[in-house]
Parts: structure tokens; C-alpha cells; sequence
């Protein structure tokens, strides 16, 4: 049988690398299209050696993007995280990298009109109901993506994309402060959980046996701190609302300890299960939000800065990364967050057609399929 092509972009968005697709050039019924996005990525395979992952969750990521109906956004974003090693697709969180190059594809697409200078793109993040704007450079009608920005975790330099959240608090655990305490305990570990646009149970690296500043590749292979890591985070996922999330890819665990250069935190990421090489987008705005929260297991660590839009640098294994949190003045306590801007970058890296076995997918949609996300 012929294999079944599909029209893709690959696109790097942040510390991110993804598969971006148009929501119709993808099948309509939810347990089609996993398959096509597990056929898509080579998964499961530890090196994803048949399909485009690059044996990596960081890299195997998808984008489903179309025309938004809403009257507050141009387009609607749904983020797959397709597992590496496992047949499973998980919509259950956000990804703010992959959110940087949203923008970006939805130019190349057309489906939103260029403007010189700086382009803004409003976008409804599907996975958590939020808005988020993101203001592209564009230079005689096309997106431009040389630039002078550099952020840590991407070789080189590139154009700067400004991402602004007006509120994800919340977004998918129902509230900043999940459990309703800024500290919680699981297994006679202290630990903060909080959801500003990302699921983060936050501990103390020392509460744990551990420094805070060792190497991705250290915390990879230390299988006992990995065990205790996943028994807390079995245990706060209900109590955050997520329900069972033995089979999800959120809450993400992070050890914090004191900054070393010049930040406000230093943070070690599980994503959940491996550690990340730096820090998520939306992890790193929940970690930031954290160190301004009384009574957070940050206190005490944090060097938070002062003012009404202080900018929280989190510090990571290949860098750091600043978040310019927005707070009213006249609230106290976590009622004082009220939403966030970002810096990143993005880049196409190839547009296409990506070949699946036609056994996985004939190309055809089925009309007696429901479709998702009416």
C-alpha cells in the first residue's frame, strides 16, 4: 500500500522542536489521530528511530492548529505531547514553547494577515481554555526570524517573539494554588503545588538528599530520587484535580534550591519522569509565581525582585529563564498574580509532506466519526 502523506511543518519553538499540522489535514476522531501522531513521531521507540522524534520529549511534540471561530482569537492551538516510549498522546497541559512558533506557522498558513513591523497573533490554547498573544516580527510580508535575542538552551541568536498571558492561573488544575495550601505534604516532604499555566509540584532538592545544581545526567540516572519523585507526585496529582496521572505527562516535579548566578531560584525540571535540559515556558512562569507566594517552600531560597512587574529569573542546568510576572498592587497573598509576559524565539525548519504507513491511516476522513473540539 502507499504510504499516506500529510502536510507538515517542523518547527522549533523555544527550548521546543515540533510538528506542526492544520487541524484538517488530520483526522476528525480523537483515537485516529493519536495513532496517526504515535506513527508520526516513531513512537513507541526509546530512539523513535521511524518517525520524526528526536528520542526526546522535548522533541516530540505536535501542534494542531486552525482558524479560530472565537471573536478574541485568530487561531486555535491544541498541543499533543506524544510519549517517546509509550503509545500514548497526552492534550493535558499546555506547552509554552511550542506556543512560540504558533504565531509564526499561522503566517506561513495564511490564516492570519501580515503586517510590517510586528504582527499580533491571538491565540485560544485549547488545552486550558486561555488566551495567550503573541507579537511576531514580520518584514516585508513575511515572518522574519533572524534576529539578536538569545535564550539559553538554543545555539546562536534569533528574532524576538514576545508571548503575553493576561490569565492562566489555574489552567488546568482550577486554581493557582490547587490543594488550597501554599505548602503541602507528601511522603514527610514539604512541597508547593501551583498551576500558573502549568501543573509544578515544587520541593526543596535538599528535603531530598540533593545539592539542586547537579547535572541533567546525574538526575537521569538517580533511580532512587526518580521513585520518590514519582510516589509524591502520584499522591498530589488528585489532590490537584488532575485524577489519576500515572499515564500523564503533568504534574512536572522540580527540585529548587538557592540561585547560584545572579537569579532569583535555581530549579532542576522533571518532565516527569526524565530531566529537562532546561526549563518549560509555562513550568518556568509557575516556578517564578511561586517564589512570590507567602509561605511556599521557596521562601527562604527565592531572591525575588521588588515592584509591580518584577522579572523572575529561574535558573536551570543550561542557563536561566526570565519571566516579567504582572501584579496588583492592590491584592495580597497569591490574589496579587495577574498575568505574565515572555520572550522567546522560533524557527521553521522544514515544510512538507510527512509519510505514515497508509495501514495507519488512508488519508480519508470518515464521516461517522464525531469530530473533537466542536
Amino acid at each position: 500500500m502507499p504510504q499516506t502523506r500529510i502536510p507538515c511543518l517542523l518547527m522549533r519553538g523555544g527550548t521546543s522542536k515540533g510538528a506542526f499540522f492544520l487541524a484538517a489535514d488530520l483526522p476528525q476522531n480523537e483515537t485516529l489521530r493519536d495513532r496517526v501522531l504515535l506513527a508520526v513521531m516513531g513512537s513507541p521507540d526509546p530512539r523513535q528511530i521511524d518517525g520524526l522524534g528526536g528520542a526526546d520529549p522535548l522533541t516530540s511534540k505536535v501542534a494542531i492548529i486552525r482558524p479560530s471561530a472565537r471573536p478574541d482569537a485568530d487561531v486555535d492551538y491544541l498541543f499533543a505531547q506524544v510519549n517517546v516510549d509509550k503509545a500514548g498522546v497526552d492534550y493535558g497541559q499546555n506547552c509554552g514553547n511550542i506556543l512560540a512558533a504558533v504565531g509564526p506557522f499561522a503566517l506561513e498558513k495564511q490564516l492570519v494577515s501580515p503586517l510590517d513591523g510586528i504582527t499580533p497573533v491571538r491565540i485560544f490554547m485549547e488545552n486550558t481554555g486561555q488566551i495567550a498573544t503573541a507579537h511576531v516580527p514580520v518584514r516585508d510580508g513575511e515572518v522574519c526570524y533572524q534576529g539578536k535575542l538569545r535564550i539559553d538552551g538554543v545555539p546562536g541568536t534569533a528574532a524576538k517573539i514576545s508571548v503575553e498571558f493576561a490569565d492562566i492561573a489555574g489552567s488546568s488544575c482550577g486554581a493557582l494554588l490547587p490543594t488550597g495550601n501554599a505548602r503541602d505534604t507528601f511522603d514527610g516532604i514539604d512541597v508547593t503545588c501551583i498551576d500558573n499555566g502549568m501543573p509544578v509540584i515544587l520541593l526543596r532538592a535538599a528535603d531530598v538528599g540533593r545539592s539542586g545544581y547537579e547535572t541533567r545526567e546525574q538526575l537521569d540516572a538517580d533511580t532512587d530520587l526518580k521513585q520518590r519523585l514519582e510516589s509524591i507526585r502520584l499522591q498530589a496529582g488528585p489532590k490537584m484535580n488532575l485524577g489519576d496521572v500515572s499515564q500523564r505527562t503533568v504534574p512536572k516535579m522540580t527540585l529548587i534550591a538557592e540561585p547560584r548566578n545572579g537569579g532569583a531560584i535555581s530549579s532542576r525540571t522533571f518532565i516527569p519522569h526524565r530531566c529537562h535540559a532546561s526549563i518549560g515556558v509555562l513550568g518556568a512562569v509557575s516556578v517564578a509565581s511561586a517564589c512570590l507566594i507567602p509561605g511556599s517552600i521557596t521562601e527562604g531560597l527565592a531572591h525575588t525582585p521588588c515592584g509591580d512587574t518584577p522579572r523572575v529569573s529561574v535558573e536551570h542546568p543550561t542557563g536561566e529563564f526570565s519571566v516579567e510576572l504582572q501584579l496588583d498592587p492592590t491584592q495580597t497573598g497569591a490574589q496579587r498574580l495577574r498575568g505574565c509576559a515572555l520572550l522567546r524565539t522560533a524557527r521553521l525548519i522544514f515544510e512538507g509532506l510527512v509519510a505514515i504507513p497508509a495501514s495507519v491511516w488512508d488519508g480519508h476522513q470518515d464521516e461517522h466519526q464525531e469530530p473533537q473540539h466542536e
